[in-house]
């Protein structure tokens, strides 16, 4: 597709969008956890230019006990128009009252990847035999502390029948992204969702792991109750959403919502 037609495409699709909203501008507050900030960077800029908005991003993971993550932001009082994160910790929100009722957008599904330092030998990872063959072999391994990295620490060993040979190597790492661990060498194979490792510099991607022993994790958005813009808000989900931008979401290492 040239630039030109995609960005006919974009324009046609956000002038919907533009409709839906008010005619002042708005200063959106947007908190985002990290699968679907990829696809959200490629997409903000051109939703805003249209628009007119501002978009006001902070990131933080979909769960844990980080003050920086989004369920602990919103318990402190914190606002925002626009909450994106995993679909279930999204679920925990939505129970809790602190939804829109309503609002909530299905965005993009997520795959785990794996990653090792640019120049290293590849581990082989695409069957279940190779990829327990690699976790046993690499000295050390990262995981995220969001989805992923629980359904690493508390499944997939498991299934594996691995457990015991490498937790002592494993570790679940806090806040910063696990592909820019392996880059500087702190750990030789590092895992997390494709779309968060694929922007990493120093690292290479080595694939993601088989689907038999996969977990697809939903992100999501919604409006938190108490938002200031909430039509504004509804136009942004709608608009990442929307089957014109899909591409540009794949392209990023996530799959469209079936």
């Amino acid at each position: 597709m040239t630039a030109f037609i995609k960005r006919s495409v974009f324009a046609v699709a956000l002038l919907g969008y533009s409709l839906v909203g008010t005619a002042q501008a708005a200063d959106l507050k947007v908190m985002i956890s990290g699968g679907f900030t990829a696809a959200y960077q490629q997409l903000a800029p051109e939703f805003a230019a249209q628009r007119g908005d501002t978009l006001q991003t902070s990131r933080g993971p979909s769960m844990g006990k980080s003050p920086e993550a989004i369920p602990n932001r919103l318990a402190r009082g914190e606002q925002a128009d626009v909450v994106i994160m995993v679909g279930y910790a999204l679920d925990e929100l939505i129970k809790q009252g602190k939804i829109q009722e309503g609002s909530r957008v299905e965005l993009a599904d997520s795959r785990i990847g794996a990653v090792v330092r640019k120049g290293s030998p590849k581990l082989e990872i695409n069957t279940v035999e190779k990829l327990k063959a690699s976790l046993l072999k690499a000295d050390s391994i990262a995981y995220s502390d969001s989805a992923s990295g629980v359904y690493i620490q508390n499944q997939l060993f498991k299934k594996l029948g691995i457990e015991t040979q490498v937790k002592p190597k494993a570790k679940m790492i806090e806040k910063d992204p696990v592909g820019s661990m392996v880059a500087r060498g702190d750990y030789q194979l590092g895992f997390q969702q494709v779309s968060e490792l694929l922007p990493v510099p120093g690292v290479t991607f080595i694939g993601k792991i088989p689907e038999s022993v996969q977990s697809v994790t939903r992100f999501a958005g919604a409006i938190p109750k108490g938002a200031a813009h909430p039509e504004e808000a509804r136009a942004l989900l709608q608009y990442l959403s929307s089957k014109e931008v899909q591409q540009q979401v794949r392209s990023t290492g996530l799959d469209s919502v079936p």
